[in-house]
C-alpha cells in the first residue's frame, strides 16, 4: 500500500452546535486533496479530535470520507486508543467501512512497557488485514516507542510504516534498521526537511491543512535532489510550522488549525470542550502569520 510522502491529519469540522458538519467535511476533503495536494487523509486522529468523538461518529466519518474521496487519496482510519481491545473493534469496523490504511496510536496514559506496547500493536496488526501505520508521541501519550520495539512491529506483515514524533537520532536508527519496504514518516511539521535528510519518506502534517501544496513543493525538491530549493521551501514554510503549535505560547491541537483553516476562507467551526478556541491574543497572532 502506498500512502504518499503528504499525509494531512484532517480536523473534523463542526457546526455551531458542535455536531460534524458533513457538508462541510466534504468540501475539506476536496480541498486538501486538490488545492493542498494531500496524497492521504487520517480521518479520527488526535488532530481529528478522536477523544471527543463517539465511535458511531468515527465509523460515520470513515465511510463519508471513503465514499466522497472516491480513490483520488488514501483514507486512514485513526483507531488507535489505549484499550488494546477496544482498539481491536473499531479497527475491524474501520475495515469494514473500506477504509486502506490504520493509523495507531501508542496507548496513552497507561504507560505501557515496552512489551506491552508490542503486544498491544501485535494484538490489533493480527486482528486486521489492513495495511497498518504505528504513531509515537511521547508529549501526548506520556510513552516512548523506542527503536528496538519499532523494530520488532516493523517485522509484523501489515505494519507498514509509523509516523514518529521524536528525535532525528530516533529515525535515523528506525531507518537504518528497518526491513525493506517499511517508511518511516515524521510526525512533526518542523522536522519534514530533516527527517527526508535522514532517510524519512514523508511527514504526516497539520500544517498542510495551510501550506500543503508549498510542502509537497518542498518534499519534491528534496526528493529530486534539489536541496537548496527545498531549504528555501523550510525556511518559508517554518515560521508556520512553529506558529499552529505556539502562538505566542503552545497551544493544543487542532485549535491553532482550526482558526487558521477560517483565516484561509474556509471556516471548519470550533471545537470540542475540554478544548476551547484561541484567545484574543492567540487570535491576532494567528492573523498576522497567516493572512
Amino acid at each position: 500500500m502506498e500512502f504518499g510522502r503528504l499525509i494531512t491529519a484532517m480536523v473534523t469540522p463542526f457546526d455551531a452546535d458542535g455536531q460534524i458538519d458533513w457538508p462541510t467535511t466534504g468540501r475539506l476533503i476536496d480541498y486538501l486533496i486538490e488545492e493542498q495536494q494531500s496524497d492521504s487523509l487520517v480521518v479520527s486522529g488526535t488532530t481529528g479530535e478522536s477523544p471527543t468523538l463517539s465511535d458511531e461518529e468515527k465509523l460515520e466519518l470513515f465511510r463519508f470520507a471513503v465514499k466522497h474521496a472516491n480513490g483520488r487519496c488514501k483514507i486512514i482510519a485513526g483507531t488507535g486508543s489505549n484499550n488494546t481491545a477496544h482498539s481491536i473493534h473499531l479497527t475491524k469496523d474501520a475495515e469494514a467501512a473500506g477504509v486502506d490504511g490504520i493509523l495507531l496510536v501508542a496507548p496513552y496514559y497507561n504507560r505501557p512497557s515496552q512489551e506491552g506496547l508490542y503486544q498491544h500493536f501485535k494484538a490489533v496488526a493480527e486482528a486486521a488485514s489492513l495495511p497498518i501505520m504505528l504513531y509515537n508521541v511521547e508529549g501526548r501519550t506520556g510513552v516512548n516507542l523506542s527503536v528496538h520495539t519499532t523494530l520488532r512491529l516493523a517485522e509484523i506483515d501489515n505494519i507498514v510504516a509509523t509516523k514518529d514524533c521524536a528525535n532525528t537520532d530516533q529515525l535515523t536508527q528506525i531507518i537504518s534498521g528497518a526491513p525493506a519496504g517499511f517508511k518511516v514518516y515524521s510526525g512533526e511539521d518542523s522536522f519534514t526537511l530533516p527527517a527526508l535528510s535522514v532517510g524519512a519518506y514523508g511527514i504526516v502534517s497539520v500544517a498542510s491543512h495551510v501550506i500543503g501544496a508549498e510542502m509537497k513543493q518542498l518534499i519534491t525538491a528534496y526528493v529530486d535532489g534539489n536541496v537548496q530549493e527545498a531549504a528555501k521551501l523550510n525556511g518559508e514554510c517554518h515560521p508556520i510550522f512553529k506558529g499552529l503549535f505556539a502562538c505566542p505560547h503552545p497551544v493544543p491541537n487542532p485549535v491553532a488549525v482550526k482558526y487558521a483553516l477560517g483565516l484561509k476562507g474556509f471556516s471548519v467551526g470550533g471545537v470540542r470542550l475540554p478544548l476551547v478556541t484561541v484567545t484574543e491574543a492567540e487570535a491576532t497572532f494567528l492573523r498576522n502569520l497567516i493572512v
